[in-house]
């Protein structure tokens, strides 16, 4: 029976795949949290790996304050970056597979059309850098590992922008949503299918591949639609990101090209607004997603 290891296990996605497991008798899931594996540990990673010793790990566990790893800059590149270089190491070295999820903000987002797989990395935060020195360390020490890069994720767990804008918008008449950058939301639900659906499938074709739900969209009407969605009546103003400036940059246009994924594991991608909806009606009607 394969055993699989999932990190960051109460964050949105090891959430979302901790729900789907259910599904899969056939795998022997681990589930760990911080505690059982804190990546910022480093000397203790083997240790807990060899503990376990998975045939595959979902690296679903990272450090995603964007802001604050401008200040938290050791401890973004240990999760980010030197974690993952010792979960490749160990994976190497006990033929285990790694499926590694990483982010759009690897790109500088000055591209005016979709990003694929190929085109050049610049990433414009130390968020970003950090993901991207992970995606090398991984396939520098496991060539045949598998990374998803995704954006704008949110689910029912966890802290993301779906629950923020609801929370602002229960609270507030009025509130200001970034309009000039553009990308496309990810449900962590669909991208937590897409992984079993490699997981489950008999090939396993390694690489990076992009995965975010389909449609483009900015911040300002992702937030427009949330409130529509939800019945909430609340005023949404469009600001320039230089009227809300952050301490970290934010690329303008970062939307990813999903061809590659579609075509490698026949990968049928729902439209965000089909995932939002869903999400909202299931959750915000029953109140539990805030």
């Amino acid at each position: 029976m394969l055993k699989i290891l999932v990190t960051g296990a109460n964050g949105q996605l090891g959430s979302e795949l901790h729900k789907l497991s259910l599904h899969y008798p056939q795998f022997k899931f681990v589930f760990a949290d911080r505690k059982a594996l804190p990546l910022d540990d480093l000397d203790n990673i083997n240790n807990i790996l060899n503990k376990i010793g998975p045939d595959l790990i979902v690296n679903a566990g990272a450090y995603t304050a964007v802001d604050k790893a401008e200040s938290e800059k050791e401890l973004a590149d240990a999760v980010n970056n030197l974690a993952v270089r010792g979960i490749a190491k160990w994976a190497a070295q006990n033929e285990a597979k790694v499926i590694h999820v990483s982010t759009d903000y690897v790109f500088d987002g000055t591209s005016k059309t979709p990003r694929s797989e190929t085109h050049a990395t610049a990433p414009i935060n130390w968020y970003g850098e950090t993901k991207l020195r992970g995606e090398q360390a991984l396939l520098h020490y496991l060539p045949e590992s598998i990374i998803i890069r995704t954006s704008w994720v949110y689910s029912e767990f966890g802290a993301n922008f779906v629950k923020t804008m609801l929370l602002l918008m229960k609270e507030n008449d009025s509130i200001s949503v970034v309009k000039d950058q553009i990308g496309s939301p990810t449900s962590a639900t669909d991208l937590a299918k897409v992984l079993m659906a490699i997981i489950g499938s008999e090939k396993w074709k390694s690489g990076i591949f992009h995965y975010s739900n389909i449609g483009e969209i900015s911040w300002y009407d992702f937030a427009k639609a949330i409130r529509d969605f939800s019945g909430i009546s609340c005023d949404v103003q469009g600001v320039t990101s230089e009227q809300y400036p952050t301490l970290a940059q934010r690329p303008k246009y970062s939307l990813l090209n999903k061809s590659k994924i579609q075509d490698s594991y026949s990968i049928v991608i729902p439209h965000w607004k089909d995932s939002l909806e869903n999400l909202l009606r299931d959750h915000v009607v029953d109140k539990n997603i805030i």
